[in-house]
């Protein structure tokens, strides 16, 4: 019999392009990847990467920054190749057999890592290096990137004995597959819901709603009917529109259930098990609680800190937000009802208030805020403040029918990045918006030359529009379109020589600077003007209706500043205290201390709060608020030059901002476009909690 592995149990053949990227300028070749594929690919790669991590734990030459550090950087890229195709597509396209690899996945992943970061061999290799490192002529970039190292292994208990780290590889390994599941019941919940309405359903509702409400019912087989699924890019128009306010409350109540629904798709026991296990392994490490785990490295280091930020923000907006409850409830009666204002009217007589106070309405606005025109107009910006452009390839390079892709060249014609635009909601999507990355920037040898040019993402769920309409956004859609483009350039941008401090790679406090800050060239009146053109007739927007959009941009600023600050506390909350028997007996204590308004709901009820649940932000929602008082700042130092595109500013932002990464200390690295640290005061201006000085 000949001597072979009996086929049963041998790994399945890898799949050459899913480590080996051979289409347009390395981008992967998408469609030569099935979901069978990914499997087999982390058999093989897992092992792979642990012999290269033993390789270099076992090394018998004395550590050196080169065979210890730098081969840390580049191991292990199969496998990164391999991870960012599958939790794209779990993320953008799932389906029942990816979504049962990701249950499996997560904590095999967490196992795998939890390994390496308590490999005492090679932590000892690190240790040393740390130790002696202020003799090994480094430069600063080198330093940061072995300190970061040197603490991630410390944070992830390279110093524990090895009781303690078993039991914290349990945790994490545990919190890992939570977290998949968290997700999963999160999607599931929002596929499952869908409002099927009828014309006389939909008083109140503009054409532009109707039309997606009509593209939504078309894709869920029911062409000529009207439907409403949860996202929000239909839910939000809807709640502000629709006369019916019986459906309002229909459509608010399951918006605000997911997640949170009896039965097998419940995350209040998921939360419940997940605030446990993250209180246990922070004692392991020697910290009170999650939230000082967390924010030990980060800008605003303390849970002190960032409860005296929230709250002065609460204090103001909840203020103000009762006078403009009071506005409300006033339109209400004049309506001739008695009902108190509730959550699922706030949006609907805020809509009246503003079209009254401005005399225009948001469905006015649609039309001139075409998708193509304001992608156009985020790249316009970015080329104009740093010499950059976007030049789209050819359809069909996707991962996504609906997925277009751009070159992106440097001023002098270079290849600089590679950018995926994807930009529809579907059902195999999960919710939201965001940017993510098939490969980062980095100029360290590796296989094919000397480094790797980044490959970004960004990913919305806009409603998609009946075949041969254009897509036609909201002001708050708009917005989202330049926050998540702005964390694209921080990816695009990157010019580091270390993968480990490429792009986003930075404190969490400090990740949504570049990306808020550039929400702001959006309402820069030239681009306006240039881009806010009707869709059909290519006229500009009228001047008159820009001063109005521009003048009422504060009205809602402190409705929107109580749903997510309410938010934002009651993560600080749980993660500042010990396990919880009912989390959301935690969620009613903190909104009733902190006096939430019962006409405002939180913007993320605990179950389906995948921010903290499911994603990176677990004691870190503040993190959003923390970057408005550095990007208003950041922006000021335009407005004080009189030129939002000051050749000078643009310069130091993109040196000291979008391309430095986590190679430099945020804070530093803020001096050094700033000249100084911000107060909270422009960023309370900004949200309209605060008049000038």
């Amino acid at each position: 019999m000949p001597d072979t592995v009996p086929t049963d149990t041998a790994p399945a053949a890898l799949n050459p392009a899913v480590v080996a990227w051979t289409g347009p300028h390395g981008l992967p070749v998408f469609s030569a990847v099935k979901d069978a594929d990914f499997a087999p690919a982390f058999d093989r790669l897992l092992p792979a990467h642990a012999a290269e991590i033993a390789a270099i734990a076992d090394n018998p030459a004395p550590p050196t920054f080169a065979n210890t550090i730098t081969a840390l950087e580049l191991a292990g890229e199969g496998l990164s190749r391999a991870s960012a195709l599958f939790w794209s597509r779990a993320g953008t396209d799932t389906n029942p057999t990816l979504q049962a690899l990701e249950r499996d996945l997560a904590p095999r992943m967490s196992r795998h890592y939890s390994a390496i970061s308590m490999n005492a061999a090679l932590f000892a290799r690190v240790d040393d290096l740390w130790t002696r490192r202020e003799s090994l002529g480094l430069t600063p970039e080198e330093t940061r990137v072995l300190e970061r190292h040197w603490k991630g292994f410390v944070r992830a208990g390279a110093k524990l004995a090895r009781p303690e780290q078993e039991r914290l590889a349990a945790i994490d390994e545990r919190l890992a597959a939570l977290r998949a599941r968290f997700g999963q019941n999160l999607l599931a919940d929002e596929e499952a819901f869908v409002l099927l309405l009828d014309e006389a359903d939909l008083a109140g509702v503009p054409a532009t709603l109707r039309d997606a409400m009509a593209a939504e019912a078309k894709s869920r087989g029911a062409d000529g009917r009207y439907a409403l699924s949860l996202s929000r890019s239909l839910v939000e128009p809807f709640l502000s529109y629709a006369d019916r306010r019986d459906l309002r409350e229909q459509v608010l109540t399951a918006f605000l259930a997911r997640g949170g629904n009896p039965g097998e798709r419940d995350n209040r026991p998921v939360i419940k098990e997940m605030l446990a296990l993250r209180f246990e392994a922070a004692n392991l490490l020697g910290h009170p609680h999650h939230a000082a785990r967390m924010l030990d490295d980060t800008m605003a280091k303390t849970p002190e800190a960032v409860t005296g930020l929230l709250r002065q923000v609460w204090d103001r907006a909840v203020a103000r937000a009762r006078d403009d409850e009071a506005a409300l409830q006033a339109l209400v009666q004049e309506e001739g009802r008695n009902h108190p204002i509730q959550p699922f009217d706030w949006r609907y007589y805020a809509r009246k208030r503003r079209s009254r106070a401005f005399a225009f309405s948001d469905d006015a606005v649609k039309p001139y805020l075409s998708l193509d025109n304001m992608i156009a107009a985020t790249f316009a910006v970015a080329e104009r403040l740093f010499g950059i452009q976007a030049v789209e390839m050819p359809t069909g390079h996707g991962y996504h029918p609906d997925v277009r892709v751009f070159e992106i060249r440097d001023a002098d014609g270079s290849l600089k990045a590679l950018f995926l635009g994807d930009y529809f909601a579907r059902p195999t999507k999960r919710s939201g918006a965001w940017m993510s990355g098939f490969q980062s920037q980095h100029k360290l040898a590796i296989d094919t030359g000397t480094g790797q040019i980044p490959i970004i993402i960004n990913v919305c769920n806009f409603a998609k529009p009946a075949e041969g309409r254009p897509a036609l956004l909201s002001f708050d859609d708009a917005r989202t379109l330049f926050h998540e483009f702005g964390h694209a350039l921080h990816g695009i941008l990157s010019d580091v020589t270390y993968p480990s401090v490429s792009g986003t790679s930075v404190p969490r406090d400090f990740v949504e600077l570049p990306s808020q800050l550039y929400e702001h060239w959006m309402t820069v009146p030239v681009v306006l003007k240039a881009f806010a053109r009707h869709h059909a007739t290519g006229e500009p927007m009228p001047q008159d209706l820009i001063d109005k959009v521009l003048a009422a941009g504060p009205t809602d600023a402190a409705f929107a500043a109580v749903e997510f600050t309410a938010s934002a506390l009651v993560d600080m909350a749980f993660h500042t205290r010990g396990p919880v028997d009912d989390p959301m007996a935690v969620e009613a204590e903190v909104l009733a201390e902190i006096g939430m308004p019962s006409s405002i709901a939180m913007r993320h009820r605990s179950p389906q709060f995948g921010h903290i649940f499911a994603g990176g932000y677990s004691a870190g929602y503040y993190s959003y608020t923390w970057s408005e008082v550095l990007d208003a700042d950041a922006f000021e130092a335009f407005r004080e030059t009189g030129d939002p595109f000051d050749p000078a500013v643009a310069e130091r932002l993109r040196r000291h901002i979008y391309a430095v990464g986590g190679a430099v200390d945020p804070e530093e690295t803020y001096r050094a476009f700033r000249g100084r640290m911000p107060t909270v005061d422009a960023m309370l201006v900004k949200k309209g909690l605060m008049d000038a000085a």
